[in-house]
């Protein structure tokens, strides 16, 4: 926790809530890491975020913020920005990282650079894509920086272009579909901690993720040595090619039929939910450590220059 005070318990402000598409996801998160904080021994000040964000944070003069923020502008480098600049110590990435991963067609750029299997997308504006297809079917619709499933279209076979909704950004990524398994792997420093099946009865959209009995987690996995010990590779190899500090957890789609050829990553989320249900602190807890334990590590590996 570099830069902290000699105040004791140290003053972590929890950063929650925010201004994007997914700020119910980050209040639900935030609130769980202010408890867990609590019970770790931190005096804890909960902040939802807004617009005087910096005002706030001066009054409160942390020692350290955790950045429970999902979205734009919690997750793409702007809060990241923030705080580098007051010299505040947080937690996660720091402002490049944070704008690559949030970037999807950035990301794809980063991970082919680093030889990580990925497939075929393009940027395309609304008008495009309600004009016909871009790809061949299937494919992918959604933004190319919003997270959680936002605005997420599947384009099967034989089916016209999507109307996309009002609420869906001039210019969209478009990108080949992969059939199969949803699989994902937290990375905690240097380390890859598990991977974990996410099984739903149909697309891990938002509200498969969010509500109430939407996805299943298999922690760990039950997979084929061989994609395994890819997945921990290829999540590690992707935090370090876009420079992720702390937490990030990198997921993927696989195609069982195509084996190892049938493993690609989607995207690296830097952010990850962070209930003790959540995927990351499920692996975690399969690593032995416990929900308050986690948001311990991550305070303590908190820092600017991130």
């Amino acid at each position: 926790m570099a830069g902290a005070s000699s105040r004791m318990p140290p003053r972590v402000a929890v950063l929650m809530g925010g201004l994007s598409a997914e700020r119910e996801v980050s209040l639900v998160s935030g609130r769980e890491c202010a408890l867990a904080l609590r019970e770790a021994g931190y005096e804890v000040i909960e902040v939802d975020c807004g617009r005087d964000i910096a005002v706030r944070l001066a009054e409160i003069s942390p020692d350290v913020c955790f950045n429970a923020l999902h979205g734009r502008w919690g997750e793409d480098g702007c809060v990241q920005g923030i705080l580098e600049w007051m010299g505040l110590p947080y937690t996660h990435s720091g402002v490049l990282a944070s704008a690559l991963a949030m970037d999807k067609i950035k990301t794809k750029e980063v991970y082919k650079a680093a030889g990580l299997p990925v497939v075929d997308s393009v940027l395309a504006s609304r008008e495009e894509v309600e004009a016909g297809h871009v790809l061949p079917a299937p494919y992918v619709v959604k933004p190319y920086n919003e997270g959680s499933s936002v605005g997420v279209y599947i384009v099967r076979e034989g089916t016209n272009a999507p109307r996309l909704a009002a609420t869906m950004p001039g210019v969209v990524m478009v990108e080949a579909y992969v059939p199969g398994r949803e699989l994902t792997t937290t990375v905690m420093g240097d380390r890859a901690l598990a991977v974990t099946d996410i099984l739903t009865d149909g697309w891990y959209d938002y509200d498969a993720k969010y509500k109430a009995g939407g996805s299943r987690h298999e922690c760990p996995a039950q997979l084929p040595a061989e994609i395994e010990a890819a997945c921990l590779d290829y999540a590690l190899r992707a935090h370090r090619a876009l420079g992720c500090r702390g937490v990030s957890r990198t997921d993927f789609r696989w195609d069982e039929a195509r084996g190892l050829a049938g493993l690609i990553l989607l995207e690296t989320n830097t952010q990850p939910g962070m209930t003790p249900t959540s995927l990351a602190p499920e692996q975690a807890a399969l690593r032995g450590m416990s929900f308050a334990q986690f948001c311990d590590w991550m305070v303590k590996d908190a820092s600017c220059s991130r």
